[in-house]
């Protein structure tokens, strides 16, 4: 079981989210990483916390201003990054030299994909995970596993044809542990969450929720 932290550019206290994730991950013995904004990464792996980045800029060997590279973020303490978030689209083969680069740093990654072909695609490029993710459900507050199960069970079996080692990642609109659970019980090994934790008063609380019921 693996969950992930996106924070993605909302305005909230990284480093108590961050704190929260960690003491629980520890008292529970699962897996919780945070993803905050790149001028945090430091203060966040600072607390001791299984830390991400949002994205990977190819092309990390040249000399370029403004990109993120695999290598400094493994040098940051980052211990991997999330690729092709709806967000933050790239094309395929973009996707192929940010996996191989981030490998090449020992980063792990997932790839994130909108439904159970481009998981498909997604999953041949041989990342750590891949994260299934409608765009129209993500931070609605509904969650796929129950709007739209079928793309959740498709994307496992899509996966699982191309490389059944893999893990699948459930995410967009995740907020409570029965959204939780249910996305488990449809195979998924993971979950993707953001607002749910980001703009909740009580990360904690919010997070220990979303623990319940597995």
């Amino acid at each position: 079981m693996f969950i992930l932290i996106n924070l993605k550019t909302y305005v909230c206290d990284p480093i108590e989210i961050a704190k929260a994730a960690n003491s629980i991950s520890n008292e529970l013995d699962v897996r919780i990483a945070v993803a905050p904004q790149v001028i945090h990464l430091k203060e966040v792996v600072e607390t001791g916390v299984e830390t991400w980045a949002q994205h990977i800029d190819k092309g990390g060997e040249k000399v370029r201003t403004g990109t993120i590279t695999s290598a400094g973020l493994s040098e940051a303490g980052v211990r991997g990054s999330l690729l092709n978030h709806s967000e933050h689209r790239l094309l395929l083969a973009e996707i192929d030299e940010s996996i191989q680069e981030a490998s090449e740093a020992k980063l792990e990654t997932v790839v994130c994909a909108n439904n159970p072909s481009q998981i498909a695609a997604a999953t041949s490029l041989d990342p750590t995970f891949v994260a299934v993710e409608p765009p129209e459900l993500i931070g609605s507050g509904i969650p796929v596993s129950k709007a739209a199960p079928d793309i959740v069970r498709d994307a496992v079996k899509s996966a699982g044809k191309v490389n059944p080692k893999i893990p699948v990642l459930c995410g967009a609109g995740i907020s409570n542990g029965e959204d939780v659970s249910a996305a488990i019980e449809l195979g998924a090994e993971g979950i993707l969450l953001a607002s749910g934790i980001a703009k909740s008063k009580n990360p904690q609380k919010s997070i220990e929720d979303l623990l319940s019921e597995i």
